[in-house]
């Protein structure tokens, strides 16, 4: 006599059904000593009850006119508890593979992140990865579903892909320490500028804007990169490095 699902949260409110033969006439479900909360569904092969609150391994038993069953087992299973993930950030576009620790994590068959859900991959009942969904920029409530229940308060912050629209003045000298001013969206976490390859220091001005200091470099036109924690946006041939008269 088979039941599903064989495991449910320790709070109980699991609804499993119960399959077997002359159920017919049942009155009674129970889970260990407990009466199932409700009892619904009953036909001669199938009965559909809803579980109490308990913890372990207990015996599930069914009772008809005719006697009561042997026990079948159902596991008690306690709500997920989140330490951390990592990483704590990503584009808006998803993708980015996320690790979660904490404990009672075996049986996660959901994780959300705001209103989008992701389906995880368990590597133990202390860790799992999951896949980030594409979600809007700013930060959500990461949430856990597993049979023991759903758990939140941790965070993931959605960051949108960098723009870069100009940059200005658009030449300097080959030396280096031409002040520059880089013009466009997703600034706010800039963590690099780079020029043909080479990095320069920067300030964030603002989400739109950020000032940078060229590093020396060759001759000619190159390549301007501005990186944020989302992904990167290049500016092709947008600054060309000039040498200074010479006598």
């Amino acid at each position: 006599m088979p039941i599903s699902p064989n495991q449910g949260s320790s709070g109980g409110g699991t609804a499993v059904t119960i399959t077997g033969t002359n159920l017919t006439g049942t009155t009674a479900v129970r889970f260990g000593t407990r009466l199932a909360t409700s009892v619904t569904n009953v036909s001669p092969t199938s009965v559909t009850a809803v579980s109490p609150s308990g913890t372990g391994a207990v015996g599930v038993t069914v009772t008809t006119p005719g006697g009561t069953s042997n026990p079948i087992p159902f596991y008690y299973v306690g709500a997920p508890f989140k330490q951390s993930l990592s990483p704590s950030f990503g584009s808006t576009a998803g993708g980015e593979t996320i690790t979660l620790n904490g404990t009672g994590l075996s049986t996660a068959t959901s994780v959300a992140f705001g209103a989008n859900s992701a389906v995880p991959t368990v590597v133990s009942d202390s860790q799992l990865t999951v896949a980030a969904p594409a979600g809007a920029a700013g930060s959500v409530g990461v949430s856990v579903t597993t049979a023991g229940g759903t758990n939140n308060g941790l965070s993931y912050t959605y960051v949108a892909d960098p723009t870069l629209t100009s940059i200005a003045p658009t030449e300097g000298s080959t030396s280096g320490g031409t002040l520059v001013t880089l013009t466009g969206t997703g600034f706010t976490t800039t963590n690099e500028v780079t020029f043909d390859g080479n990095p320069a220091p920067f300030t964030v001005l603002s989400d739109t804007s950020v000032s940078a200091a060229t590093p020396a470099g060759a001759a000619g036109p190159v390549d301007v990169v501005v990186t944020n924690d989302a992904g990167s946006a290049t500016l092709v041939a947008a600054f060309t490095y000039t040498t200074g008269p010479g006598i």
